[in-house]
């Protein structure tokens, strides 16, 4: 098995040009910052959606409890989806003095006896990390026994943010997964999806669209992926990464391994939609293909057209502040202006510069990108005259107290925004928020108030 992903190298990731002009690497650790999500929470991010393997948390109960089960992201697994439990060596006192491999490895006898997955996830917590547990030796040893992939996941909370977790994620598909299966059959247009992770369906909303064009989907990191399929990764002939750059590592690698080729894209809103299937169809090179692609389209825009025209007669003028983090902060945002809404701000404290980036092309040089949203978003909201707030549940309240209508756009959200038909979802959404009189309401004083 491989060694333990080297958290420098991962940091100063080459691939990323924004690490040759900064004088630190990008993401690196800071202290008390990880209140937007550790590490450990992004490598699950990046893997939990595989239903058919069990995601064990070699640490204590809470980190289980802080992690498990944060998003929607939907399955078409037939068998029963082991997302749905809670796997957990729950570390105690005695573990922390006497070691708790012992106990590691009962739990994967335990969960292989129960529910035989197609492999097995080992996440290490910062209680392990720190005792020194061996959890790639016990991975080694249950991988002998029971012939299904033991996958250590070395992404403590305390080495560094989110994004990096997702890195180390990564990492650990491509070291104990990626290339240790051949696939029955390929085709010229095999893709892997990778960073599209079907948060309320988000990929069923344009994977149809490339199995009409003869795409096929080899397979994913993670979204609605099998563990069968992310073994023969390494066969595809383009990486897409779907908006996370987090995982810009992992293709870079595969590049350098396998000689596939990348492209990175978003498929929120109409015209980014429109681009990513272009985009992927003229990276696999296929004259057919791309004039298939350009009439599907033509097509897909027409019909969409058709049905936003009375939602842009409503959003005509209106203007959106947006708080969320990665690539959302420009694909939203991209979205929001195909329905005719004016971006006046988005927050950046949680993107990488390639993102930071894009937010201020998607924006122009007006927008304004918060570094600090909590404390900016308000006073945005007074200065602009906004009329939408699109965040996470935490940012209600400053909808309500400034009376203006607000979307939860983050992953708690209950549908998916992505493709065509996802621009509609979130066309119908602002409308209703725009049209409910509470956000008004709640902000007004009591009648005997002054």
């Amino acid at each position: 098995m491989a060694d333990k992903p080297k958290i420098r190298e991962l940091l100063d990731e080459s691939a990323c040009a924004h690490n040759k002009s900064k004088q630190s690497p990008c993401n690196a650790p800071t202290p008390g910052a990880t209140s937007g999500g550790c590490a450990f929470e992004g490598a699950q991010i990046s893997l939990f959606p595989y239903a058919d393997a069990a995601h064990l948390v070699h640490g204590p109960i809470t980190c289980l409890g802080a992690s498990w089960e944060t998003r929607a992201t939907k399955t078409s697994y037939p068998g029963r989806d082991l997302t749905q439990m809670g796997f957990t060596t729950d570390i105690s006192t005695s573990d922390v003095v006497f070691g708790g491999e012992k106990k590691l490895l009962s739990a994967i006898d335990y969960i292989m006896a129960h529910y035989t997955p197609e492999a097995v996830f080992v996440y290490a917590t910062c209680v392990t990390a720190l005792i020194g547990d061996d959890i790639d030796a016990v991975c080694r040893h249950a991988a002998e026994k029971y012939g299904v992939p033991m996958v250590p996941v070395h992404a403590p909370g305390f080495v560094g943010s989110k994004n990096l977790g997702s890195r180390i994620g990564g990492e650990a598909a491509l070291a104990h997964l990626i290339g240790t299966k051949e696939p029955e059959t390929t085709t010229p247009f095999d893709i892997n999806l990778i960073g599209e992770y079907n948060v309320t369906g988000d990929l069923w909303q344009y994977s149809p669209l490339l199995g009409e064009l003869g795409i096929r989907i080899l397979s994913t990191l993670s979204g609605d992926g099998r563990i069968k399929e992310i073994r023969t990764a390494h066969r595809a002939r383009l990486n897409v990464i779907v908006c996370a750059k987090s995982l810009i590592s992992l293709t870079r690698k595969m590049e350098e391994r396998y000689g596939i080729p990348t492209i990175s894209l978003s498929f929120y809103g109409k015209r980014d939609t429109s681009a990513g299937l272009l985009a992927i169809a003229e990276a696999l090179g296929d004259e057919g293909l791309i004039e298939r692609t350009k009439a599907l389209i033509a097509r897909e825009e027409a019909r969409l057209d058709g049905k936003l025209q009375p939602y842009r007669e409503l959003f005509k003028g209106k203007k959106a502040v947006l708080n969320t983090g990665g690539n959302k902060t420009w694909s939203i945002a991209s979205a929001l202006q195909d329905l005719g809404i004016e971006v006046v701000a988005t927050a950046v404290k949680k993107a990488t510069e390639a993102d930071r980036q894009k937010a201020r092309e998607t924006l122009g040089e007006a927008g304004v990108l918060m570094m600090n949203p909590g404390a900016e978003q308000a006073k945005i909201i007074d200065d602009t005259g906004a009329h939408l707030l699109l965040a996470g549940g935490r940012s209600l309240y400053t909808a309500i107290k400034k009376g203006i209508a607000f979307a939860d756009v983050n992953q708690e959200k209950k549908k998916s925004y992505g493709g065509y038909d996802g621009l509609l979802n979130l066309a119908e959404d602002l409308k209703n928020a725009l049209e409910n009189p509470v956000f008004e309401n709640v902000a007004r004083r009591a009648p005997w108030e002054k």
